[in-house]
This record gives structure tokens, sequence and C-alpha cells, in this order.
């Protein structure tokens, strides 16, 4: 039901996820970042204990690969889920468990991992991956939404997607980005649509945040300059 991608930005240290499905709100249940930390994808029959568990294994040292294999090995009913994972130093871990539905697959590529299951193809993470790598130059939001794209484009789930998310972490314990499109005809177009909307202001919200005083004015009617709607 689901189509994801996870990646690092080298230059930024940021992380980010790009997810979409043909549920409801699927960003509010299977995707997870942590500044400074990783991305972590749960996915399938989701279980969203699994996002914090593995970030908190990774935060503790642990590798991508290493915290995947401890939590795959004790969770109980590990069999039902697919997880992707990629850590600070860009390695990154997959598990696809039996029963995973329909066509699934999942790409690994440099700092970027990408999933999905009840496919129309098995090759939709790799033209994902293909799309990320493309792109080194852009910023992460931009190369995880033309992922998404891409993976669509390869023909994304067997059936039509409804929801779709973007979040991306930074330097700051909060989001910089948390997108979403809930339900709607085409949401990766939406949720393109709304990066390209959000993507000038987001530096400014957190410097809202972490100085007041030298942060943009909102360019709202009663406040005084050109700044950024907020």
């Amino acid at each position: 039901m689901t189509l994801s991608i996870a990646g690092r930005c080298v230059h930024t240290g940021q992380f980010g996820i790009a997810i979409s499905s043909s549920s409801p709100a699927v960003a509010a249940r299977c995707a997870w970042a942590r500044a400074g930390v990783g991305a972590v994808c749960t996915q399938n029959i989701t279980d969203p204990r699994l996002g914090p568990l593995l970030l908190d294994r990774m935060a503790a040292g642990e590798s991508a690969l290493a915290a995947m294999r401890a939590v795959t090995g004790s969770e109980p009913a590990i069999a039902w889920r697919q997880i992707t994972a990629i850590d600070r130093d860009g390695v990154t871990a997959t598990w696809s468990g039996a029963e995973t539905l329909g066509t699934y697959a999942t790409a690994e590529g440099p700092d970027c991992v990408a999933a999905g299951n009840l496919l129309a193809d098995s090759h939709v993470p790799l033209e994902m991956v293909g799309a990320f790598a493309a792109r080194p130059d852009d910023d992460l939001g931009t190369r995880l939404t033309a992922a998404l794209a891409a993976g669509l484009a390869a023909g994304g789930e067997a059936g039509p997607v409804h929801s779709a998310g973007l979040l991306i972490v930074s330097d700051v314990p909060w989001p910089l980005t948390d997108l979403r499109v809930d339900w709607a005809k085409d949401p990766i177009a939406e949720l393109a649509a709304l990066w390209r909307l959000w993507r000038p202001q987001a530096d400014a919200y957190r410097t809202r945040a972490l100085d007041p005083s030298a942060a943009p004015s909102y360019g709202v009617p009663g406040d005084e300059g050109d700044g950024v709607m907020g």
C-alpha cells in the first residue's frame, strides 16, 4: 500500500522522507526522522512504534544495519513489516517480512533507500533511487519529491495513491518541513506543489524560533516589510 524514499543530504546534514500510499494520512504513521541521527520508514502493515525504536538505537551509536538487525530479530510480528533506514553516515538498511503485501521491493543507493509494497512493478524503488541520485546538487526536498514522482511514473502502486507526505529534519529538534496531503486524486503532484510553496519559507520559520529579532517580517496586513508570509 506504500512507496517511500528516505535520504540524506551530505551538504547540509539533513535527513528526509517522501512517501505515498493508497490509504489516508500515510506520513502520520510511517515517516520518522531525527536531526543528527537518521530517518526510518515503517510501512506495509504498519507499526508506528518501530520508527522511534530504530532511531533510538541509531542515536545510541548503532549503524542503520545494526539497528535493523536488532529490531527485526526481536519484534514478534516482524513478518508483517516493511522497514527502511538511513543513518548519519549514509549507511542504509532494509527489511521486507514474509507477509509483505503483493509485489514488493527495496533499492539502496548513495545516501538513499527506497521501498514499496503492492507495487505495479518491482522496479519502482530502483527508479526512485535513480531519480534521487540524478539530482545531487538540488536541495533534499526537491530530490525526494522528484524521486516520489519517478516512482509514480514507473507504475507506483497497483492502484491509485491518495495520500503523500514530506518530512525533513535539519539541525533543530523539530521538523524543518512536515508537509502532508492526506486525501487527494493526485497527492504526489500536490505534495510537490506544497514543497515549492514552503521551500523559500522554511529557513525563516527556523530563524523565528531561534532568534526572533533577526527573523524576516511576516508580510501580512499590519506587519511592516515585505518578508515571507507566516
